[in-house]
């Protein structure tokens, strides 16, 4: 099959397009032929390097981290699926590799696409929609009547997680570049702040929520805005004590990142907040939920460009441009 593919890390380095063997699924896997595969932010800091402490994987390695298509082959563990079914999916962290013509996906990952998508917008849906889940919904509690900071919400994640916090019934403020406002605003932002202008740690207070995707200077100010008792969730970084105990790290790992996060956890507890790191995990049952969110109107998919197969690496550049609205996708079948 074809497919693009790290061979060693190094930053801004083009992914090899090759041949690679089709992957024979395990017993609980699912075999996807992929119609669309979604680019992110991830996928680059991949190919550089930035997570082989974390996600040890074994080069070459195809990359590529959500995806949409038909189950061709099902393990013979698996009930959920079967062959012909639209499906869409992040994969297991350790077992990435969407930016080929198939993938296996452990069952559990793998969800019935929204029927009112078509696979590019369902493609790029998985990981967008499951982090902002994961952040608002599962570890920020969010509420109908509470307010949550979005930032950068012109962004993949930022387009789906306004969204999904107006449908819980919060109140949304965002940051963004005054050429996105309007895109915001028709998502459902309440407050838009044009970043370049503006500071938000002078102009918000009282915040039960903010979600960072920022890191740096962003994230420091965003303690000031939260209300006592507030959460302040990154998913830029840096990884907490509880994030290494949840995937299983070793004693070393875990005291790095207890290290790494040490000065903004003990700088949240002088603010009466707390922090949390978030790392997106693989869920089939989150998605179906996304799936009905999607399919009820109350949520939908933001794409900015969708490239050819063959021009995978021209997407990943686009992607890291930083100038995305939405999603960026491949269209590979």
């Amino acid at each position: 099959m074809k497919a693009f593919v790290v061979d060693r890390y190094e930053r801004k380095q083009d992914l090899r397009a090759g041949e690679m063997p089709v992957p024979e699924p395990r017993e609980d896997d699912v075999l996807i032929q992929i119609h669309a595969a979604g680019v992110n932010p991830l996928d680059a800091k991949i190919r550089d390097g930035e997570f082989k402490l974390i996600l040890p994987y074994r080069l070459p390695l195809i990359l590529g981290n959500d995806l949409a298509g038909v189950v061709v082959r099902v393990g013979s563990r698996v009930r959920q699926f079967k062959p012909g079914d639209e499906v869409y999916a992040r994969p297991h962290k350790d077992r990435i590799g969407t930016f080929a013509e198939f993938i296996a996906v452990k069952e559990d990952g793998v969800a019935l696409k929204p029927k009112s998508l078509a696979m590019e917008e369902a493609a790029s849906i998985p990981l967008v929609g499951l982090t902002a889940w994961q952040a608002l919904i599962e570890k920020g509690q969010l509420k109908k009547g509470q307010k949550v900071l979005i930032h950068a919400g012109s962004g993949g994640v930022g387009t789906f997680a306004i969204q999904l916090a107006k449908h819980v019934g919060a109140t949304v403020a965002t940051t963004t570049s005054a050429r996105n406002a309007e895109l915001v605003k028709q998502l459902g932002a309440d407050i838009v702040i044009d970043y370049k202008k503006d500071d938000f740690a002078d102009i918000l207070k009282g915040y039960d929520l903010v979600l960072d995707t920022q890191g740096g200077d962003t994230f420091k100010k965003s303690l000031r805005v939260l209300k006592p008792g507030g959460k302040l969730i990154g998913i830029a970084g840096p990884p907490d004590p509880d994030f290494a105990k949840e995937m299983g790290a070793s004693w070393f790992l875990k005291t790095v990142m207890r290290l790494l996060s040490y000065r903004i956890r003990k700088t949240a507890k002088r603010h009466e907040v707390s922090y949390s790191f978030v790392f997106m995990r693989a869920s089939g049952d989150q998605l179906s939920r996304i799936a009905a969110l999607i399919d009820a109107g109350s949520i939908r998919p933001v794409i900015d460009r969708i490239f050819p197969f063959a021009a995978t690496n021209e997407a990943l550049a686009y992607v890291e441009t930083g100038r995305v609205k939405g999603k960026v996708v491949v269209k590979i079948q």
